[in-house]
């Protein structure tokens, strides 16, 4: 069964199509309780059953995340801490989870927000110590817009493989996300190890 909220989601895209995703997406990214991993197995079905195209559907779902994401990235920079911490009950962020997302940015590096905008609940936390931190609104954009993509992607191709059965996907996510986190922080630090290596060459020639 679907909650009251999901079930706005649920008819927003039902009705409005490639321009309820885009502001369910928006809103999904704001207020984390939205859950992308529904929203876009469905938009999937839809797929599958002809009303969307496949590729304006994770085009709009993209358009939809950088956008939500983008606003949270604009209350870090331009509002600072105190702004975040003053209205975190409302965005479901709280001195806790800034306080570990800044740390992500300490150790990892801006390359976090790629890897988090494929697992739940830091999808949307991610984007505040980006802006908090002042990380480049153009690189914040790209990186954004790729780990985006690339979830969105999966998710509504899943749905349109399952067809009818999309409903299930939501019940996969949480552990395959920890396999996503993972290997996104694997990742990076294989980056940064590689570029220690390449700078201790070139010290030593």
């Amino acid at each position: 069964m679907l909650s009251a909220i999901d079930d706005i989601a649920h008819d927003a895209l039902v009705s409005a199509g490639y321009a309820g995703l885009i502001a369910v997406m928006i809103v999904e990214n704001l207020f984390p309780p939205i859950p992308s991993e529904l929203v876009l197995p469905l938009a999937g079905y839809e797929v599958s059953r002809g009303e969307l195209t496949f590729v304006a559907t994770v085009a709009a779902a993209t358009l939809g995340s950088l956008i939500g994401a983008l606003a949270l990235y604009a209350i870090g920079r331009w509002g600072g801490r105190p702004a975040i911490l003053r209205w975190g009950r409302f965005l479901r962020v709280g001195p806790a989870e800034l306080l570990r997302a800044e740390q992500w940015f300490d150790r990892w590096g801006d390359w976090v927000v790629l890897g988090a905008r494929m697992v739940p609940g830091a999808r949307s936390v991610v984007s505040i110590p980006a802006g908090t931190m002042r990380m480049g609104t153009v690189r914040f954009v790209l990186l954004t817009t790729l780990g985006s993509a690339i979830w969105n992607t999966v998710l509504i191709g899943l749905g349109y493989e399952l067809g009818a059965n999309w409903d299930e996907i939501s019940g996969w996510v949480g552990g395959a996300s920890k396999v996503v986190l993972a290997a996104a922080v694997l990742g990076v630090a294989g980056l940064l190890l590689g570029r220690r290596v390449r700078r201790a060459r070139r010290a030593e020639g």
